[in-house]
């Protein structure tokens, strides 16, 4: 088990805190001493999730505070209401997987890209200014192995038609594969002391296999979770490879890190594969470019 390191002194922002990989994040980082901010959606799960992490850790600092990643509004309202002076971590982990209908968020852009990708953006970039005035702060942003599927549609980016849950998730978190990559691009050419990196959980039981997949449906989907012979591994482990790179002083700026056991779906963390499509640039810099035009946000001016 990865072992975080001390987070005394640091305030750590985890979207989608109140489950899964990003509840696990939460409470290893209020064990190690960091203050965490539990952004969900509801509040009833958010404060279910704040108890189970001080059962874990009586004494932990932790808060919950509503974020909807689907609704720029509360995007602004989250950033607006934090009365702090900086911000050291910010996991981008809440996501949607595969609806199996195209279905739009309150801003009309199809769900999966604006909530796994447009409205991270949206926060990351609204948070900057917080996050600069920290001595070394970190994005963490959560990708998939369907990355290495995903391509842009530039020329229909929200799947207004022909639309395809599993091309329209791959191309979601493609997108915020680009949105670290990019941003790390920027702090180094900028000067920035920010480290932005990506993460995948690997195959990890969450609830995040089902619930997009059950929307509009009377009935819950089943998953490739019941597959007997797909390796598959609990979010403790999952949420590793987002805590290394969130917290361990070897992780770089830039990097991707996953499971490094059977077919990068279990496993300790390590360094994950990185296509040559996942490394363009110029598709990094368009996405990002595509993203500030469509959530009225952008980076912060050069200091």
């Amino acid at each position: 088990m990865y072992v975080v390191p001390d987070q005394h002194g640091r305030t750590a922002v985890v979207t989608g805190a109140n489950s899964g990989t990003g509840l696990e994040a939460a409470k290893r980082l209020a064990g190690a001493g960091a203050h965490v901010i539990l952004a969900v959606r509801d509040v009833g799960k958010g404060e279910r999730a704040l108890a189970e992490v001080r059962a874990l850790h009586p004494a932990a600092s932790a808060e919950v505070r509503v974020l909807d990643l689907a609704d720029l509004a509360s995007v602004e309202k989250f950033v607006v209401g934090l009365d702090l002076p900086h911000v050291d971590l910010l996991l981008n982990n809440a996501g949607v997987m595969a609806p199996p209908e195209r279905f739009e968020t309150v801003d009309g852009f199809e769900l999966q890209l604006g909530t796994n990708f447009l409205g991270p953006l949206a926060l990351t970039n609204r948070l900057l200014p917080l996050l600069l005035a920290a001595p070394a702060p970190r994005v963490v942003t959560m990708s998939s192995i369907a990355a290495h599927w995903g391509r842009i549609r530039t020329d229909d980016l929200q799947w207004t038609r022909g639309y395809s849950p599993q091309r329209a998730y791959g191309q979601s978190k493609l997108a915020d594969l680009y949105l670290a990559r990019h941003l790390a691009r920027v702090a180094d050419e900028r000067g920035w002391a920010l480290l932005s990196a990506a993460a995948h959980p690997g195959f990890t039981r969450t609830n995040l296999q089902t619930a997009g997949a059950s929307l509009g449906r009377d009935k819950p989907s089943r998953s490739l979770l019941d597959l007997p012979f797909v390796p598959v591994q609990e979010a403790a482990e999952g949420a590793e490879p987002m805590l290394f790179a969130a917290a361990d002083p070897d992780a770089q700026r830039g990097a991707y890190y996953g499971p490094s056991g059977t077919f990068s779906l279990v496993g300790p963390t390590g360094p994950a594969r990185l296509s040559r499509h996942m490394r363009d640039e110029r598709a990094a810099a368009w996405v990002w470019d595509a993203a500030e035009k469509l959530t009225g946000t952008r980076l912060p001016d050069a200091r």
